[in-house]
């Protein structure tokens, strides 16, 4: 298949979905230059358990790392610079060391950032958790003794409160959200998490913000935090996990839908006039005809191998010359959590429910529950039931597609 004698293809973003969508590339026939772009130094890895077991016991990239197939051992990797401009037009992405990459086809891998707050006061202990560099500064504070604030209560927050206390830490959690994890859980799964955490002595302070960081001075470290609701908590360390933000700023200037990470279609493909461009992964805004087909950003880890598939297939067809599969996407969204000894499974979009059923145990205890919109099942979560999900799941698949 074609490839050969041009600049060939450039992927921005060394994680999951940029290896899968090499991958994929070649097992459909791509013979030509890939070229992959990562803002950090590492090969691809696998970040959950930078929250979970990484963080706990330390953290070795080396042993994170995916597993790579033989058919990219030709790929080139330009690690440890970002993407800083793309000119489509001109077929061009500039890195930030000033490195100019040209190409046939470029795939928008870039993903998502840590939100961060601009909160008055210290920087100093303030920390974010996205990457293994995050993680290895994050574990050399935890411990006995250590006061930890986390900012957030969704899963990155929730993983890492059941992480420092089981280092010994005291732990506080600060959220505006009702109940931790409630956009996908819903209030009454997320109270049964909130109990859950409290049993195992963590504090939350729910419906509240952080106005300010105090501490020795400004340049210094933070000793503490003062709430919303005029509360003042320790802190030796917080660590902020409010939410993301996509990797698009390198993207501006060449006429695309940005306003949620980057506008794709069924087939990964992003609509300019200028080189095949694709997008997977967190960044990526698709269709899911298992659902209400209005294009949607998954941030499931299983996503980006999904879509990271689908585009590699679209951008092989296209570089041949051949028009791609356009039908429907129908990759199925799962996630899965680790907090304490719980395991917490999804498959389906539960956010999308309107409404929630108690479908098998109790709250407190092993669960199912299921999420419906008005046009039935859209999801399910279960608590220490896995095995349970299995009928769920092929309900969910079998649900009509959206033309």
């Amino acid at each position: 298949m074609t490839g050969a004698g041009g600049p060939g293809v450039v992927i921005v973003g060394a994680g999951l979905g940029g290896l899968r969508t090499a991958e994929s590339l070649r097992a459909a026939g791509y013979s030509g230059p890939i070229t992959v772009v990562g803002d950090e130094p590492h090969l691809p890895y696998n970040r959950p358990p930078l929250s979970k077991e990484a963080l706990a016991g330390g953290v070795d990239v080396s042993g994170l790392e995916f597993r790579r197939k033989a058919s990219v051992d030709d790929v080139t990797w330009r690690l440890g610079s970002a993407a800083h401009s793309a000119d489509l037009a001109a077929r061009t992405v500039t890195l930030a060391d000033g490195t100019v990459l040209d190409f046939d086809a470029l795939v928008v891998a870039s993903g998502i950032r840590p939100r961060r707050l601009p909160i008055p006061g210290p920087v100093q202990g303030r920390h974010l958790l996205r990457t293994a560099d995050d993680a290895e500064a994050v574990r050399t504070e935890l411990g006995p003794g250590a006061h930890v604030i986390i900012m957030g209560a969704g899963f990155i927050g929730c993983e890492t409160a059941a992480t420092a206390r089981k280092l010994g830490a005291d732990v506080t959690i600060v959220a505006l959200d009702e109940q931790p994890m409630v956009r996908p859980l819903g209030p009454e799964l997320g109270a049964a998490m909130r109990r859950r955490h409290e049993a195992h002595g963590v504090h939350f302070h729910l419906g509240t913000t952080i106005d300010a960081f105090h501490g020795a001075s400004d340049e210094g470290r933070v000793q503490s935090i003062a709430l919303s609701d005029g509360t003042e908590l320790p802190a030796s360390l917080v660590i902020e996990a409010v939410g993301s933000v996509t990797n698009t700023e390198w993207l501006q200037g060449n006429g695309l839908d940005l306003s949620d990470g980057l506008l794709v279609d069924s087939a990964m493909q992003v609509a300019t006039d200028h080189a095949p461009v694709v997008a997977v992964g967190d960044i990526a805004r698709h269709p899911n005809a298992l659902f209400d087909g209005i294009p949607h950003r998954i941030e499931h880890w299983n996503m980006p191998t999904e879509t990271g598939r689908r585009a590699g297939q679209t951008l092989a067809a296209l570089l041949a010359g051949e028009e791609p599969d356009r039908g429907p996407f129908t990759g199925m969204p799962s996630f899965w959590s680790d907090q304490y000894d719980h395991k917490l499974q999804s498959f389906g979009m539960p956010g999308l429910g309107n409404r929630s059923v108690l479908a098998e145990g109790d709250y407190d205890g092993p669960c199912v529950v299921e999420y419906h919109d008005d046009s039935g099942l859209v999801g399910v979560v279960s608590i220490d039931s896995t095995p349970a999900l299995v009928p769920y799941r092929k309900a969910i698949m079998a649900r009509p597609v959206v033309a």
